[in-house]
């Protein structure tokens, strides 16, 4: 399975960005959230058909990650045509991985995703810097 991981940049927990998405951010076509892009991925027809998501990295912790539905092209107020990444609303919480910066975004190869976490998750609380260190040391 094939997938995408992003920064969330300048969120500071996975309920901080749902909240953007949910009700700040003015990308939104239909009711429907949608992260905006330069790059078109050249394997989005492989990340669709595999059912892929997009892994959320937010301070240096991938945390959540959401399906993708799909992309579509559009057009941005400077005129230049990008990529609407458009995604499930549910946000699916993840076993804490750290990762390093990165500019735009990465393929994610299934293997290399971290294991969704059902249930009581514990820690929910934790700030990412504490989850990061800790998953260093091999607790999730």
């Amino acid at each position: 399975m094939l997938h995408m991981m992003k920064l969330s940049v300048g969120s500071d927990s996975i309920e901080s960005m749902a909240e953007w998405q949910r009700a700040q951010s003015g990308q939104r076509v239909d009711g429907r959230y949608y992260h905006l892009t330069r790059m078109w991925p050249k394997r989005g027809d492989e990340i669709l058909a595999q059912g892929g998501s997009i892994y959320w990295v937010i301070q240096g912790v991938m945390l959540a990650r959401q399906r993708i539905e799909r992309f579509e092209p559009m057009e941005g107020a400077d005129g230049i045509r990008r990529c609407a990444i458009f995604l499930d609303p549910e946000i699916v919480r993840v076993a804490a991985t750290p990762r390093r910066p990165f500019q735009g975004w990465r393929y994610l190869d299934g293997a290399d995703a971290p294991p969704d976490l059902r249930g009581d998750t514990g820690g929910d609380d934790l700030p990412p810097a504490l989850r990061a260190a800790l998953a260093e040391i091999g607790v999730r």
